[in-house]
């Protein structure tokens, strides 16, 4: 069943939108060209795409709307000739007072409401935000914080007259800057209600204070866990230990930024992603410092001589008025119960995350318009085919995916399409295969790719056949590059006595097959041949996407990943913003006034099997960790050509993930044969 939402958008001003994208643009009443190959040289032609406001945008030329001076385009920056950055997105949101005529139509709603999706009025909403948060909206049948009805339930409690105020628990999170951003903002928009959102923080990171600053207060325990250090880039490299072991992979990366691969084949990091991961971390630390300094109305040399004071003590942080009080949970809510006039209650009247999630933005006059806009959600590895080791409901399968957007092109209720991609990659050959059929679909209909915590490598690969892109500022995205492998496990044949003999015909019949010897001169160089091809139809068709020649898309490729305000600057990203920023261009390019409410239609995956259930259920009572079963996954997955960025954590502690899951398989394994 798909889903049908409703958002309310303000007007866009022409000094709001900015540039940042990958995709195939080109006239909208001309046809994408065919071919599954880029020609080495596009020409740097214009292209035309309608939006609020003229977008500065380098080496093509744009049409904001009818009327409007062309721009001739001009040349790409190149690595480390960042143009100006554009503005900042503006806030989307505006409280708007509901007729008479609409609240009557409420209160009736409201009065006939079923029980799961009653609120009793004068309810505080509590929200528990900690650990993962998916861009995905959850079913019933899955658990776990899901961005989009974050962010619906923040829209609602604003105009539900049930609801007094929202009470934010704040715990460790383990999600990208840009998930963090979008949040950050809604919290913003809902103060504009006039309503209170209050925040607890028992655990204080950089991540979890970002976030919480934004509320109009902030409270923690006495007994708090500060760790106020600063921000860590980290990678891990297993080419040590599988020499141990008696296994040699041999790994092809095409691209000098190109870090995916590396944990296998490198002991150490390179110069290039030395060099990469840096400006990341600066653009990230840069951003944090500068939001910090703001909300605190002081100079960010100010904010940083804290930070590097070392801040372990959560005393310290209300001396410096980082932080309103020092309260356990028990007696927030018991201020809170006297300030909505409950004083007299057993206990402060609250609705959970997820009662309120069920409750319709129908019953609170949302939802309606007659225009509807799909929404077409992508998030996870890329692989073309579902796998046995699969975890149900996870995931981009190129070949689920695909129908999805083929049932959206064939309808025409849909004006608008916005695709949401949060994606480090994976299989090229499935990348491609979704990037023809993005096209496809914007032949018929505007499309806009609106990039979450990251969109890289396969993600931008999809992202670029959209005429329109959008980006968090801190958005991972680019890594336009390949990599490609195998194992050589000759050494480790021998040392627990295997033998493994092959009979073939061909000259190269034994490229993928033979894993009991080393690559042959000519294997190799075939074995580089083919991962240089397939970077070279990556590059040229993000050339053609961005109207970019090769020579200007090959600076700002090889792999390397830039944030999203960095891709704006680049031309890989035309609009910084989140998915409010997306559907304003999306309503713009289909000549739907910006304050008319549209129905956003969910485009669902389709319904959960009873094996897929039972399998959820089983993982969970046998405490089977999903990470290894992710690993397992992209190790089945190595051969062919992958477009993916690998991992990177912009923290000090991390739980266990995938990689490391393997490291200690690995160890276990050398640990078995010492």
């Amino acid at each position: 069943m798909a889903r049908l939402l409703v958002l309310r958008s303000a007007p866009y001003h022409r000094s709001h939108l900015s540039a940042t994208a990958t995709f195939l643009l080109s006239p909208s009443n001309s046809k994408h060209p065919h071919s599954a190959s880029a020609s080495a040289s596009f020409p740097s032609t214009a292209r035309r795409i309608l939006l609020p406001s003229p977008l500065r945008v380098p080496a093509r030329a744009i049409e904001s709307s009818p009327g409007t001076t062309k721009q001739e385009p001009t040349p790409a920056a190149g690595e480390g000739e960042a143009q100006e950055p554009p503005p900042p997105a503006a806030s989307a949101f505006e409280v708007e007072e509901l007729g008479w005529g609409t609240q009557l139509a409420v209160k009736l709603r409201m009065l006939v409401a079923p029980p799961w999706k009653r609120v009793r009025k004068g309810s505080v909403l509590n929200m528990k935000l900690r650990g993962e948060i998916s861009d995905q909206l959850k079913t019933r049948f899955s658990s776990g914080l899901s961005l989009p009805q974050i962010c619906e339930n923040f829209v609602k409690a604003a105009y539900d007259p049930r609801i007094s105020g929202i009470y934010l628990h704040i715990e460790p999170l383990r999600c990208g800057w840009g998930k963090v951003d979008e949040i950050r903002r809604h919290i913003v928009d809902f103060k504009k209600s006039g309503k209170f959102v209050v925040g607890y923080m028992p655990v204080c990171g950089e991540k979890e204070y970002y976030l919480a600053c934004a509320c109009g207060e902030l409270y923690a325990p006495p007994s708090a866990y500060v760790a106020l250090f600063g921000l860590t880039v980290q990678q891990t490299f297993l080419r040590g230990v599988l020499e141990k072991v008696g296994i040699e992979p041999e790994i092809q990366r095409i691209g000098r930024y190109k870090s995916a691969g590396d944990q296998l084949a490198r002991k150490s990091m390179s110069n290039e992603v030395r060099e990469m991961l840096a400006t990341l971390l600066d653009n990230i630390y840069g951003n944090w410092l500068d939001t910090i300094s703001s909300n605190h109305g002081k100079k960010k040399e100010e904010i940083e001589e804290f930070i590097n004071s070392g801040v372990y003590q959560v005393a310290r942080l209300k001396e410096e008025g980082w932080i309103t009080d020092l309260l356990y949970d028990d007696e927030v809510m018991a201020m809170l119960k006297e300030r909505v006039g409950q004083k007299d209650k057993k206990s402060l009247r609250m609705v959970d995350y997820s009662k309120y999630s069920r409750v319709s933005k129908w019953t609170l006059g949302l939802q309606g318009g007659g225009e509807q806009i799909a929404v077409i959600r992508a998030s996870g590895s890329i692989t073309r085919t579902r796998s046995p080791l699969s975890v149900p409901s996870s995931g981009i399968i190129a070949e689920q995916l695909i129908e999805k957007i083929r049932t959206v092109r064939e309808s025409e209720k849909y004006k608008a399409v916005i695709l949401r991609i949060d994606s480090p990659g994976g299989d090229a050959l499935a990348s491609d295969l979704m990037w023809r059929e993005i096209r496809l679909l914007a032949d018929t209909k505007p499309v806009v790719a609106s990039m979450s915590d990251v969109a890289a490598s396969g993600g931008y690969y999809m992202a670029m056949a959209a005429p329109v892109i959008v980006a968090e500022k801190l958005t991972l995205t680019g890594s336009i590059g390949v990599v490609t492998g195998k194992f050589i496990l000759q050494k480790l044949y021998e040392r627990i006595d295997f033998n493994k003999e092959i009979i073939s015909k061909g000259r190269y019949a034994e490229l993928n097959a033979a894993d009991q010897r080393p690559l042959r001169p000519d294997e190799a160089e075939l074995f580089e041949k083919s991962a240089q091809n397939a970077y070279a139809l990556f590059r040229d068709k993000a050339a053609m996407s961005r109207s970019m020649n090769v020579d200007q898309m090959e600076t700002v490729a090889q792999g390397r990943v830039w944030s999203g305000q960095d891709a704006a600057s680049r031309g890989l990203v035309d609009s910084l913003g989140g998915f409010s920023q997306a559907l304003a261009i999306a309503k713009q390019k289909a000549n739907i006034p910006h304050d008319r409410k549209v129905q956003l239609v969910e485009i669902s995956k389709p319904s959960p099997t009873l094996p897929e259930i039972l399998s959820g259920i089983g993982s969970s009572l046998l405490g089977v960790d999903r990470a290894v079963k992710g690993v397992l996954q992209d190790v089945t997955s190595l051969n062919g050509v992958q477009a993916r960025m690998d991992g990177i954590l912009f923290e000090r502690l991390e739980d266990l993930s995938g990689e490391n899951q393997l490291l200690l398989l690995v160890k276990d394994i050398v640990n078995y044969f010492d």
